[in-house]
């Protein structure tokens, strides 16, 4: 069972939080989060339902992690075991987590594959998105995989995307041109640009377009 207690900071100030792994007495307050954290126009019908929650809780329990402030579940990140061919990158976020459901979490796994991450709004200046970022990659060295890889969405796109590409985008917000609220964070978190992804998630924002990131395992090398 994964917990650990640290500290982030509000103002300079240490504000202790406690990051663990969910369980069905926290559902509602992480359908609550999922609702504050992507509203109108992200789509309603890809926020947490019960079923989801409880697939991640069984078939991949490591992978359901949340975080905790003073007691308030302030954010949640879910992520499923798959095998990831760096020749053919190309996929779906519907197919990569079997629409929200992990039914296909392999055990056996090469990657670990990040299904979603939220922080209610309130608690954001904390930055404890890098806390959850962290403790999958923690994951990923203990269970010696190659990598962490996920979607970014591109919620900015949309505002540029009358003059230049998704991958024109990227590339800006990559050399520090343009801050985007997703890329941007997942940067500062260490991920690294892989590939642009067409029609990754039905995401007016994005324009339906993703950005493909990974962590390597700094310890894992191929011999």
């Amino acid at each position: 069972m994964y917990k650990k207690k640290q500290y982030a900071f509000s103002d300079n100030k240490p504000v202790l939080v406690e990051i663990r792994q969910y369980t069905k007495s926290d559902f509602p307050a992480l359908i609550a989060i999922q609702k504050e954290s992507f509203p109108h126009p992200f789509p309603e019908e890809l926020w947490w339902n019960s079923e989801q929650l409880t697939n991640h809780t069984e078939l991949y329990p490591e992978g359901a992690i949340c975080i905790e402030v003073e007691g308030e579940i302030a954010g949640s990140i879910t992520a499923l075991l798959t095998d990831f061919d760096p020749i053919s990158p190309m996929h779906t976020w519907e197919d990569a987590t079997d629409n929200g459901y992990i039914r296909n979490h392999n055990p056996k796994g090469n990657t670990l594959y990040i299904v979603d991450i939220c922080i209610r709004p309130k608690y954001r200046s904390l930055k404890l998105g890098q806390l959850l970022m962290h403790a999958m990659y923690e994951r990923v060295i203990e269970d010696e995989l190659d990598r962490l890889l996920g979607g970014g969405r591109m919620p900015g796109f949309h505002e540029f995307s009358d003059r230049l590409t998704a991958e024109q985008y990227a590339e800006q917000v990559v050399s520090g041109e343009i801050k985007d609220p997703v890329l941007s964070f997942l940067l500062s978190c260490g991920r690294t640009p892989v590939c642009i992804v067409k029609n990754y998630l039905e995401d007016e924002e994005s324009r339906g377009y993703a950005l493909l990131m990974e962590w390597e395992n700094p310890f894992h090398h191929e011999q």
